[in-house]
């Protein structure tokens, strides 16, 4: 039967990535192309989002996933998505971009922690591959980010507007079709204090590894893009050049599940550092367009390999009622508020010097190779 748990899940991992690739990578061009606003400006709207995006995934989601099973969470959180990202048509000023922004950043973002929460219990109680489901949201990532480049090419970058839009609604629509059944149970569902999280060392200490490491993708994710306008390359070009890096992320998630069964979670981590730092460091020291593609590689290891580890230590770590809430400190602090602070300065340091911006996230992602060292084995 094609509709299995394992089916749905990389359909909405797929469906949320494809927006996500819009949004992610384009969002500050859109800003600024569109609204004219400088650049410094949105960079400031892109932070405020990310900020609200991790008070959201902090607070939010761990005490709604104590209420309501994640199945509806999801449903009604993309319906909301959908529906708010309406409001930017005819948004013009700036204060009603900054309140539209801050709405749409406390829902929107929260369904990543959300799709990947429903991910991990549906490891734990299916035994689906979790990599194999995600590699589905590479692969939307991916052709989002083709299309949205074909489409500005054609259509100005007006066109990114409305085909996050559509994206939206299409995740909206998968996330309401044939929902698993164990997603749509509430039996398990308890309130779990954030200390008796931060009772596990590997926990904590793999939260502090991710707040380095993911944090340091600020830089890419929010300037990438006007780094490649800035060293030449036109908006096809863009788009095929950041595909590689999802392309080296399929790959990882695809063959995750078969190879990496047996390696430590503290080894992924201190492999997936030291990609950080070399990864930066070469957009740093050599500013051209071959480098920047050889450095796209890197992003398997960077963000894939982290991720990965960090998912395999939840499911090693923590019961089935516990992973929501581990999964939103993740979202919060790891993806959201680290790269909100170091968006703030690596916008300071790209006004400056472009390159600077990557110096600072090789220079963030270095005391993670150190730290892995520190991470316990075995169970909390």
């Amino acid at each position: 039967m094609i509709f299995t748990s394992q089916f749905w899940l990389s359909l909405m991992f797929f469906a949320f990535y494809f927006s996500w690739g819009i949004f992610m990578p384009y969002w500050n061009v859109w800003l600024v192309s569109e609204k004219q606003l400088p650049v410094e400006t949105a960079s400031t709207l892109i932070a405020i989002g990310l900020f609200i995006r991790a008070a959201s995934t902090f607070f939010l989601y761990p005490a709604l996933s104590a209420k309501f099973p994640a199945g509806t969470l999801l449903k009604w959180f993309s319906i909301l998505a959908a529906l708010l990202s309406l409001l930017f048509v005819p948004a013009s000023s700036y204060m009603t971009l900054l309140m539209v922004m801050i709405v749409f950043s406390l829902i929107y973002p929260i369904i990543m922690p959300m799709a990947d929460s429903a991910g991990a219990l549906l490891m734990k109680t299916e035994h689906i591959h979790y990599g194999k489901s995600r590699s589905w949201g590479s692969i939307g990532y991916t052709v989002s980010v083709f299309l949205i480049g074909i489409a500005t090419a054609m259509f100005t970058n007006t066109a990114i507007l409305y085909m996050l839009i559509g994206s939206l609604v299409f995740t909206a629509a998968v996330a309401s079709f044939r929902t698993p059944s164990v997603l749509q149970q509430s039996g398990d569902l308890r309130h779990v204090p954030l200390r008796q999280l931060f009772r596990s060392r590997r926990f904590v200490t793999a939260l502090i590894i991710c707040v380095l490491i993911q944090g340091a993708h600020a830089a890419y994710y929010n300037y990438g893009v006007l780094y490649l306008e800035y060293l030449g390359v036109n908006n096809i070009w863009t788009g095929v050049i950041l595909n590689i890096a999802v392309a080296a992320e399929i790959l990882f998630f695809i063959v995750a599940d078969r190879f990496l069964g047996r390696v430590s979670v503290r080894s992924m981590f201190m492999w997936a550092a030291l990609a950080a730092v070399l990864r930066w460091a070469l957009m740093f020291i050599f500013p051209s367009v071959p480098v920047y593609i050889f450095a796209q590689v890197f992003h398997a290891f960077t963000f894939g390999l982290a991720h990965y580890a960090f998912i395999r230590l939840l499911n090693e770590e923590f019961d089935s009622s516990e992973i929501p809430a581990a999964q939103g400190v993740y979202s919060s602090l790891g993806m959201g508020l680290s790269t909100a602070v170091l968006t703030f300065g690596a916008g300071f340091l790209y006004d400056i010097e472009p390159r600077l911006a990557f110096l600072s996230m090789a220079i963030v992602a270095l005391p993670a190779v150190f730290i892995s060292f520190l991470m316990r084995k075995g169970k909390r």
